[in-house]
């Protein structure tokens, strides 16, 4: 690849690489065996989006989201979604009192959300999502509110096919920047699980590793980062293939070629570079674009991935900055 102009060369990935160290190392004292897992959790936090955790009950799904809380500092609140979970519950009421009305902000109001087993809220919940994870403002009884800034919300949701769960409308899909799944540890980080390394004795000793100015800064400079006309390129080809694949019913829309250019750009500062290469692209569009796909055989995560990585194999790969 060639080198990004001197200008972009020099744009400091000093923040977001040492944010990302620290909040690393506060995820694996509680997480064991799960590194690719956690850098693709950096990844989600350090490129401005969301994420979604997908796996079966009892993997550490809500372990690793409040293990992010912790360690990310700011404001945290978490909500257990329920069929009977109501959209006002999510987005905060308008009260009258003392004459007047007044708005009493729900718990998306913080700066980091768990929504624990989303697909579990109803399809109407689930909407009242839509606005705060996209626009990160809510609107209610026709006022908008702000949410604070970084506003990071994780999901984390058991497979469609489980009893009581809705399936998440492609809309709510597309707004996660990407999908993880953590699977089963190895049999000696369940070992030390059982021995009390790690989980939930090791997330009660966490402490913030950073601050919300301090996170949100480091986002601004990983969206500053360089990507070579080539490499964008590569990202339009990508989604260009996914949408015309025949077992694709709706491929990859523009958000998510933009989320696969922010998610690449988040882990070049990760490695301490100011600007992005295709290998980035390569290693995450997995993880970022399948969960958005929509294949003529019904959702599949691990079927959509290896129809990614297919496409992957077959699309030139930039060899300069063009």
């Amino acid at each position: 690849m060639q080198a990004p102009p001197l200008d972009e060369r020099a744009l400091d990935v000093a923040a977001p690489r040492a944010v990302a160290a620290a909040v690393r190392e506060n995820l694996g004292r509680v997480v064991r065996g799960k590194a690719a897992a956690l850098d693709l959790a950096l990844v989600a936090l350090l490129s401005g989006g969301h994420l979604l955790i997908e796996d079966v009950p009892g993997q550490g799904k809500t372990l690793l989201a409040k293990a992010l809380a912790r360690s990310a500092g700011g404001t945290f609140r978490r909500v257990q979604a329920t069929p009977d979970l109501l959209p006002s519950e999510l987005t905060g009421v308008s009260v009258y009192s003392a004459d007047r009305w007044e708005f009493r902000p729900g718990p998306l109001f913080a700066h980091v959300v768990l929504v624990d087993e989303v697909n579990r809220a109803t399809p109407r919940t689930q909407s009242a999502l839509l606005e705060a994870m996209e626009e990160r403002q809510v609107s209610v009884d026709g006022v908008t509110h702000p949410l604070p800034s970084p506003f990071f919300l994780v999901a984390t949701q058991n497979p469609f096919d489980h009893a009581g769960t809705f399936p998440l409308v492609e809309g709510q899909r597309d707004r996660f920047a990407l999908v993880l799944e953590l699977g089963h540890p190895p049999r000696l980080a369940e070992r030390e699980l059982l021995l009390g390394t790690g989980g939930i004795d090791s997330l009660e000793e966490l402490e913030p590793v950073t601050t919300p100015a301090q996170l949100a800064a480091a986002i601004a400079t990983v969206h500053a980062l360089h990507c070579a006309p080539a490499v964008a390129d590569y990202i339009v080809e990508i989604g260009a293939r996914t949408r015309a694949h025949p077992d694709v019913r709706l491929g990859a829309s523009p958000r998510a070629a933009l989320g696969l250019l922010h998610a690449a750009k988040a882990r070049a500062a990760m490695a301490g570079r100011a600007f992005v290469v295709p290998d980035d692209v390569k290693t995450l569009a997995p993880s970022v674009l399948a969960h958005r796909l929509v294949l003529t055989g019904g959702p599949d995560l691990r079927t959509a991935a290896a129809l990614v990585r297919t496409i992957l194999d077959v699309v030139p790969v930039p060899r300069d900055g063009g």
